[in-house]
């Protein structure tokens, strides 16, 4: 398995209220995680952080989830922790009034991935089949595509594109998508935030990530061309290579 995790604060932003990583638990089985914040007076980045924070240090700890079903139980459990946290946060320091974080995440072990998300955040699959977008944005905009009220390339211009339905840290419930894949040799998993997805197109995506370049390029080369287009938002993604050589992350 080899992975590789980077962010970028983008070109117009003074700040990058993004966060995430690739962790490892004890079993040696690794936890990837795109995090983007939202919220005034840089609450953004808090939200962000103490999600990454919470969830790595909880991942690091586990152990014995080998089924796709432990998988999914502990994604469900621990966001919904994370969940709470972010809210009794925000709810004693008001300078943090207001804030959360989309979150996509997947657990990734030998024989399959476990992706989670709230949000706009997006998990990409290659694999033989092809590419494609794994995970649904909870987002206004997706919703009008959904109903057939417009588009999907309406829906690339649309000026509400930005509305999020559901987000970590706001409500006391919250609800999220999970679903396990299998995931085996020559497989790429791409997680990103929308500075990436709003800015690369899923043709330009797949051009990159099938080129000679290591994982570490081809992270560098997406940043680049985001940034390229516009940048207008924090870049943030992480890539994981199913791969039967035994390597560390890049």
């Amino acid at each position: 398995m080899k992975a590789v995790f980077q962010t970028d604060r983008g070109k117009v932003r003074l700040h990058n209220e993004d966060a995430g990583g690739v962790f490892r638990n004890k079993d040696g089985y690794r936890l990837a995680i795109v995090a983007d914040g939202m919220g005034g007076h840089r609450a953004g980045d808090v939200a962000s952080e103490m999600t990454i924070t919470a969830l790595k240090a909880e991942w690091e700890a586990a152990s014995g989830i080998t089924r796709a079903g432990d998988a999914e139980s502990w994604l469900q459990e621990q966001i919904k922790k994370v969940n709470l946290l972010l809210l009794d946060h925000a709810t004693n320091n008001s300078e943090c009034d207001g804030m959360g974080t989309t979150i996509v995440a997947a657990i990734i072990t030998d024989t399959f991935a476990t992706i989670a998300n709230i949000g706009d955040s997006r998990g990409y699959l290659l694999n033989e089949a092809g590419f494609k977008q794994i995970t649904e944005d909870h987002s206004l905009v997706n919703e009008l595509v959904r109903s057939g009220q417009i588009s999907r390339e309406d829906a690339e211009h649309h000026p509400r594109k930005n509305v999020l339905l559901r987000a970590l840290g706001t409500e006391k419930t919250v609800e999220m998508d999970i679903k396990t894949i299998i995931f085996e040799e020559g497989d790429i998993l791409l997680l990103c935030s929308d500075g990436l997805s709003n800015k690369v197109n899923e043709a330009e995506m797949l051009e990159i990530l099938q080129n000679d370049e290591n994982l570490l390029q081809k992270a560098g080369t997406l940043i680049l061309l985001a940034n390229e287009n516009g940048g207008e938002d924090n870049i943030t993604l992480a890539i994981v290579e199913f791969s039967e050589t035994r390597e560390d992350d890049v």
